[in-house]
């Protein structure tokens, strides 16, 4: 009994150190961009490279207060304008959405279902050409609409699959025994349901954030104007105006992160509760 106890830990020791070993390697890019956004130029390409700055350098923060086309607050504002009205409406109209997939059957469900499926699989760029000439029409170009509704449509499908198990793990007798209180199918849904899968919604609120902070083609291509463009893209102009500016890029770049990083941070438990509830249920 005890070889076999002392053989479970061996083998609990070698998984952690592995498990270290990978948070390490996966963890080490993020701190090389920190560590280079402190570094001075002539530093980033010293060979042998160091592994901390020997002169510490705020001026790459520093110079991102200045005003200028691509300053920083200002593309930070507009990433959070863009990524929490995509949010508001991949939930808006996801949550309804998957209820009436997950609870009625109807003649092209299947396929509704399998075109959701298809949308995760298209490249973005496929989409640029015909959402340009909606939103040419529309008078919508160059206005953070125009990307707040191309970001949601990333952030729709993926909520609609996920929310979908969970509403259709959700006993119908609980919404039987609500219509018995008097509550309607509306108010039921409301008051009931969505309750019961708020992680599900934290998820899917969470994933259209990320999807529409992390975007560049949709914030290049539909807005012109510099001082409305989301951070992603002050970073990919900001490598063209400063040329080879590496420690401007990297404190960019960490800015840039750390929204992702407080997110994950504070969010984990519905995250990861969250994607294991959908995938296992229904």
């Amino acid at each position: 009994m005890s070889a076999k106890i002392m053989a479970s830990r061996r083998k609990d020791i070698i998984y952690s150190v592995i498990a270290v070993l990978l948070l390490l390697i996966m963890l080490f890019p993020l701190y090389w961009i920190f560590v280079t956004s402190l570094k001075l130029e002539k530093e980033i390409f010293r060979n042998p490279p160091t592994f901390w700055p020997t002169q510490l350098n705020l001026k790459s923060y520093m110079v991102q207060l200045e005003i200028g086309d691509f300053n920083m607050f200002r593309s930070f504002g507009n990433s959070l304008i863009i990524s929490g009205g995509a949010m508001i409406i991949s939930i808006i109209l996801a949550v309804p959405a998957s209820y009436g997939v997950a609870r009625f059957n109807f003649k092209g469900k299947k396929p509704i279902v399998l075109g959701f499926l298809i949308t995760q699989m298209l490249p973005v760029s496929v989409l640029l050409t015909p959402l340009f000439i909606i939103f040419k029409n529309m008078n919508l170009y160059n206005t953070f609409w125009s990307t707040i509704i191309a970001d949601s449509t990333i952030g729709i499908p993926f909520s609609i699959l996920i929310l979908k198990n969970y509403f259709a793990s959700i006993p119908k007798e609980l919404e039987e025994a609500a219509y018995i209180d008097g509550l309607n199918r509306f108010t039921a849904f409301i008051r009931m349901l969505i309750p019961i899968a708020k992680q599900g919604v934290v998820v899917c609120g969470v994933f259209s954030f990320l999807y529409a902070w992390g975007d560049l083609a949709y914030g290049m291509t539909f807005i012109i104007d510099q001082r409305r463009r989301p951070i992603t893209a002050g970073i990919f102009n900001f490598l063209g105006q400063y040329g080879t500016k590496w420690s401007y890029l990297s404190a960019f770049a960490v800015v840039t992160i750390i929204p992702v990083a407080l997110i994950f941070i504070f969010m984990q438990k519905y995250i990861i509760s969250g994607m294991t509830s959908g995938a296992v249920k229904g």
